[in-house]
């Protein structure tokens, strides 16, 4: 601690906010968290230490990447919006083993800057208050491209959280948590209430960590099928297995083939796709691909 009153308390982030004259844009998803507390579980939940990086998306004005710079070894805040540049370069000033990006993190290549920015750390974690509208391409980048990540410990949507950490068998259950739960384990932190925020948000908010796997929980032998697959079968949530097969694979074919096939694979065809586990999909999709289905 350097003595001064943490960016995240309401009296700091006003002045802060004020001596910028910074102004929120709403298009970008800007709201800045103003209680410690939260900050501490997010921190904790992500394990650092002196031996671990962290990489920050969407810093605002450094709440985050201050507790974060208070615990890991190096930081890496990676800021789309240009005006916060030197707001995060001044209030960061007494971290040197802070570095900060202006950059769009989709269009950034992780692996240079993992590279670049944690050679000298045995281990990193993404920790981040990401911005709303862009979560889920933001996490699936994250981890579709096998970065060296020990965790993700991101605040998002709850509903989209309680999407990523649901099981079979539940509404909340679908492809966005298969594609989740192939590339790690989630589990939910908290949750966290709108007040707070400075502006509050207009949802309710969740802090999430997926520990990434090193290796998925099923083998499959093209993860691309296996994906599509997945998506297929929730085109239409209300409608079955059989019937979403048949409009994305054998539109113009009787049923008899694709029921002969989900006996192979072992499954009924009436059952709907959030009642699949994820064993069942790749079983599934390993069928249909042998059977030049794709």
């Amino acid at each position: 601690m350097n003595g001064r009153e943490q960016i995240s308390s309401p009296k700091r982030t006003k002045e802060i906010i004020q001596r910028y004259k910074f102004s929120f844009k709403k298009s970008l998803g800007q709201n800045f968290l103003i209680d410690q507390n939260i900050l501490d579980k997010i921190v904790e939940a992500a394990e650092l230490d002196s031996s671990a990086g962290a990489l920050e998306i969407g810093p605002g004005i450094g709440a985050l990447t201050e507790r974060l710079a208070q615990t890991a070894g190096a930081v890496t805040a990676v800021e789309i919006d240009r005006r916060l540049i030197p707001i995060l370069r001044d209030v960061l000033s007494p971290y040197p083993h802070v570095k900060v990006r202006n950059d769009d993190v989709l269009k950034v290549d992780l692996k240079e800057l993992f590279a670049e920015d944690f050679a000298g750390v045995e281990r990193v974690s993404v920790v981040a208050n990401l911005p709303y509208y862009v979560t889920t391409p933001i996490l699936m980048k994250l981890l579709e491209e096998k970065l060296p990540l020990d965790n993700i410990v991101v605040m998002i949507q709850k509903e989209v959280a309680e999407r990523m950490a649901a099981s079979p068998g539940g509404k909340e259950y679908g492809s966005l948590s298969i594609a989740v739960q192939y590339y790690s384990e989630p589990e939910l932190v908290c949750k966290v209430p709108k007040t707070v925020f400075i502006p509050e948000p207009n949802v309710e908010s969740a802090v999430i960590r997926l520990k990434v796997r090193q290796q998925p929980p099923v083998e499959v032998a093209d993860e691309l099928h296996f994906f599509e697959v997945v998506q297929a079968c929730f085109v239409q949530r209300r409608k079955t297995i059989a019937n979403n097969l048949k409009a994305r694979y054998f539109p113009q074919e009787g049923r008899e083939r694709l029921e002969a096939l989900l006996a192979e694979a072992g499954i009924e065809p009436t059952r709907r796709g959030e009642t699949l586990s994820i064993e069942e999909y790749a079983r599934l999709s390993g069928v249909l691909l042998a059977a030049g289905i794709a």
